[in-house]
């Protein structure tokens, strides 16, 4: 069965355009409420959400949702997605929403949900959910509508959570950290993290208005982190993500380490320490060739899944492993989080930095990448993959890289684009074919 509202993370479009609309939030409010609905205590939800000026509007449709079945519902406000994932749990809560659309641009929003163990739902609790959202609510009767509180300590509780993943013997004094907060979620928590650890912070995207969000700063535009570490003489820049659930980092050279790389060297930082679980790494098919190569060459597999960290996690729970994550700089440490956390994952970063003693450039560049090439075609609707001409340029490419590299091709799960990467050795023939599948695409768009 096809899924008709929740894509790879969660429900995401245009504000005020369907599915992103104050009454899709009610309908879902009110269709998740009733699906974590078991027993007769008070249930209850937390809802947590970046710096969006639409997240006041689906934050205000999804309480009177929640209530309106009878959920009572805890407000965090502006927060990182796993710190709404970690106090779901902690908090002891029936789920846990994440008003976000990630790294999309303000005019964008999204709903993710949690179940109560702080974990993204599953495809079988997303369909549930999907069908009642077409059915008639159950609503409670007058005395049982559910209340709605806001807590004021729920910054404080992620802080407090994401400084104890840091080693406790160790600090990050002497180290000077550009950090991008992309204006989103983290604007807070993650600068007051690194501070009382310790680290001279240069902070960046700190200042949220609720339309810059992820505009020309964060995770999908590093640039002017680079500059300014440069410029500053930094040891190390940071970048988050809208909901801060993305990683991307530069050495104090300026030079941009991806996913790849850090998940690479976190997990060599925790083999050697004895603390790397599954004797694997999980990645997506998206990920290098060459962090394969370079895991083999380091004794360990790597195991890879379907793009979305949600593919990621399941694989990681099903093998055992506390490192996974993907190019794009979700990163998943379970030992820590249900979920990725950029500020977690690079509080392990700096942390395997300072024991190491080395600069960032010589710690994080951990392997040479094969040439990748990577190409986004926009559509209008429908299935361009499903187009003969299109199946038949995908199969020319494949059979001229199948001796020397590999060609992957996929819609977003998020955007209504075609994702066609290749890599191999020879990077001009990867961007020839690359070339040759999107413009076979464009052609039937």
């Amino acid at each position: 069965m096809n899924r008709q509202y929740f894509g790879t993370d969660g429900i995401r479009g245009r504000t005020n355009a369907e599915p992103m609309t104050a009454r899709m939030a009610l309908k879902v409010g009110q269709a998740a409420g009733a699906h974590f609905q078991r027993g007769d205590h008070r249930h209850r939800v937390v809802i947590g959400k970046d710096t969006r000026l639409s997240g006041y509007m689906v934050e205000s449709a999804l309480v009177a949702g929640f209530t309106s079945v009878g959920m009572d519902v805890v407000l965090l406000g502006p927060l990182p997605t796993p710190a709404v994932a970690m106090l779901t749990h902690s908090m002891r809560a029936d789920m846990g929403v994440m008003i976000s659309a990630s790294h999309n641009p303000f005019e964008d929003n999204g709903i993710k949900l949690f179940g109560p163990d702080g974990y993204k739902l599953s495809d079988e609790d997303e369909l549930a959910i999907e069908a009642l959202i077409t059915d008639e609510p159950g609503l409670v009767d007058a005395g049982h509508i559910g209340r709605a509180k806001r807590i004021d300590d729920a910054l404080g509780r992620y802080v407090h959570f994401a400084k104890s993943t840091f080693p406790k013997r160790r600090s990050l004094d002497g180290l000077k950290v550009v950090l991008d907060c992309a204006n989103g979620a983290a604007y807070k928590a993650a600068p007051l993290a690194l501070w009382e650890l310790g680290a001279e912070i240069v902070p960046l995207g700190v200042k949220p208005d609720g339309t810059n969000i992820n505009k020309d700063c964060g995770s999908t535009a590093p640039s002017l982190m680079q500059e300014t570490v440069v410029a500053s003489g930094a040891d190390i820049g940071l970048a988050l993500d809208g909901d801060a659930d993305r990683l991307i980092v530069c050495d104090e050279k300026g030079k941009i380490i991806d996913g790849d790389q850090l998940m690479a060297c976190i997990a060599l930082h925790k083999k050697e320490r004895g603390e790397l679980k599954g004797n694997a790494l999980v990645a997506t098919v998206m990920s290098n060739l060459g962090l394969e190569r370079h895991m083999s060459a380091n004794g360990l597999e790597l195991l890879r899944t379907k793009v979305g960290d949600r593919y990621v996690l399941e694989t990681m729970r099903e093998r055992g492993c506390n490192v996974g994550g993907e190019q794009s700089g979700h990163i998943i440490l379970t030992d820590h989080a249900t979920t990725g956390d950029g500020l977690v994952a690079g509080l392990q970063v700096l942390a395997a930095m300072v024991a190491a003693d080395k600069p960032a450039s010589e710690m994080l560049n951990q392997f040479d990448t094969i040439p990748q090439y990577l190409k986004n075609v926009r559509y209008a609707g429908g299935n361009p993959l499903a187009d003969a001409r299109v199946k038949q340029a995908i199969e020319e490419a494949e059979a001229a890289l199948a001796s020397d590299g590999r060609m992957v091709i996929r819609k977003s799960g998020t955007e209504p684009l075609v994702r066609v990467m290749a890599e191999g050795e020879d990077a001009a023939k990867v961007e020839q074919w690359v070339d040759h599948v999107c413009a076979a695409v464009k052609e039937v768009t």
